[in-house]
């Protein structure tokens, strides 16, 4: 095969390949540096892929290992032999599975800071890295992929890339700059100006190794297993109670918010772009009703929320998260970790980097904290317990999302401030309603099921202006 199969083959079985389902072909690679030192040739190429279809280009990262003789301990990441342009015939390993690769990663980012040839290694003060560390690439992961480096650092390596700065980097630089306890610590990051384009194009970002953290989203599940374990007991009478966390995480967002608001500008939406917000999500409805006509019986009450939106005024934006949900967090010994600052993945960069309201945060982790208990009841039988098990549920999602949004915000949500939050927890709803119809039809009673509790209290027009 030419090197354009080779690496379409290896793009195509890799998790973090955003074209899985569509006809693809590498249109055109291009070589935006050499790693240096002593020791294998890696290189850092650009992949082009386009789609008969329409759509793209997509320009993904693909880094390499290159050696003039194969390596038998790499055989599993052996992308290809082909003549390269600037090194002749060689044999082309997944850099990331390379352990002799990644030492000179983490040495490039140790050394002064320089430019690497045309790749440009940025350290943040303050860490002296392990430069003994060996390399282990996470398995498992999707749209990056993540090598640790012992109990030291992790690299995060974009794998589809876009010219501009990465929200994750940028945000992660102001937390940790700022001596934020909510995230883990950024050590450095890679980019390189695109000659193309002359934008920087941001690769990778080194971060601090959370040694004890556990994953937030499965902590939740834990909890909720343990209560329908319990039987007839009430989420505060179990050992498994999350209520403590979620309003240790309600917290942990609302200093996290702080620190954003004080080092990026702080917007008033003008009534041009709230109206924009409500049109963004009054079409998003009209598309998911296209596919489940289910949402139809909710229709009037969402459009009469989304109406609200346009009509309100003096509502702040800031930076924010942009996708936050449980599976965003991680819980350590010294607190909770908001992780993975890159926004929506669906929308594009220069969207993603524009200042938002805080209540869309929010909103994802109530719409998070619904979906736990109900992802959960739906592993067990349904023939046995199922109705105990779907109150439960209710129970669980009540006692969170409430201790929750009372540590974030200390009282209630009320006014314009929960016509928002209503208005963002709803559109969320829909868009996991038409994601789960499209990816896993099994599941889209779990937002169907938010969306009928929201129209029971928030959507009702008799609401008394508290999110509950």
């Amino acid at each position: 095969m030419s090197a354009h199969e080779d690496l379409m083959s290896l793009l195509s079985g890799a998790r973090w390949f955003g074209g899985k389902g569509r006809q693809a072909s590498v249109t055109g690679t291009r070589r935006l540096g050499v790693v240096p030192g002593d020791g294998p040739s890696v290189v850092i190429d650009l992949v082009q892929v386009e789609y008969p279809d329409g759509g793209g280009p997509d320009l993904y990262q693909v880094p390499l290992s290159l050696y003039e003789h194969p390596q038998e301990r790499l055989d599993h990441a052996l992308v290809g032999v082909w003549e390269d342009p600037d090194f002749g015939w060689v044999h082309a390993y997944d850099a990331l599975h390379d352990r002799d690769a990644m030492a000179l990663w983490l040495h490039s980012f140790a050394a002064e800071p320089a430019p690497q040839g045309d790749l440009l290694f940025h350290r943040v003060p303050g860490h002296e890295l392990d430069l003994e560390a060996h390399s282990t690439l996470f398995t498992g992961e999707q749209s990056n992929s993540s090598v640790r480096f012992g109990e030291d650092a992790v690299l995060k390596v974009f794998r589809k890339v876009t010219p501009g700065v990465n929200p994750d980097i940028s945000i992660h630089e102001v937390l940790t700059r700022a001596g934020s306890d909510h995230v883990a610590a950024l050590y450095g990051w890679l980019d390189v100006v695109d000659a193309e384009s002359d934008a920087v194009i941001q690769l990778a970002m080194l971060q601090q190794f959370l040694r004890t953290a556990s994953d937030g989203w499965e902590l939740a599940l834990a909890s909720v297993r343990n209560l329908f374990a319990e039987g007839d007991l009430h989420p505060d009478e179990v050992g498994g109670d999350f209520a403590g966390e979620a309003a240790r995480l309600g917290v942990a967002l609302h200093e996290t918010h702080q620190v954003l608001a004080e080092n990026f500008p702080r917007l008033q939406r003008t009534p041009e772009e709230m109206a924009e917000l409500s049109a963004t999500m009054h079409r998003r409805l009209d598309e998911a009703l296209g596919v489940v006509p289910e949402l139809q019986a909710y229709a009037d009450r969402l459009r009469q929320t989304y109406d609200a939106v346009a009509g309100l005024r003096d509502v702040t934006v800031q930076q924010v998260h942009g996708d936050l949900h449980l599976g965003q967090t991680l819980r350590t010994v010294r607190g909770w970790k908001i992780v993975d600052f890159e926004g929506e993945p669906a929308r594009p960069l220069a969207q993603r980097m524009l200042p938002d309201s805080v209540w869309r945060d929010v909103a994802g982790m109530l719409r998070s904290f619904d979906y736990a208990p109900r992802a959960t009841a739906m592993t067990y039988p349904a023939s046995e317990g199922a109705e105990q098990r779907a109150y439960r549920a209710r129970e669980w999602s009540a006692r969170n999302r409430a201790a929750f949004l009372d540590a974030y915000h200390e009282g209630p949500v009320t006014g314009e401030d929960h016509v928002l939050l209503t208005a963002y927890t709803a559109d969320k709803a829909v868009y996991e309603v038409l994601y789960e119809a499209r990816n896993r039809p099994s599941w889209q009673g779990i937002p169907l099921a938010g969306l009928e509790q929201l129209a029971a209290h928030d959507l009702n027009p008799e609401s008394n202006g508290e999110t509950s």
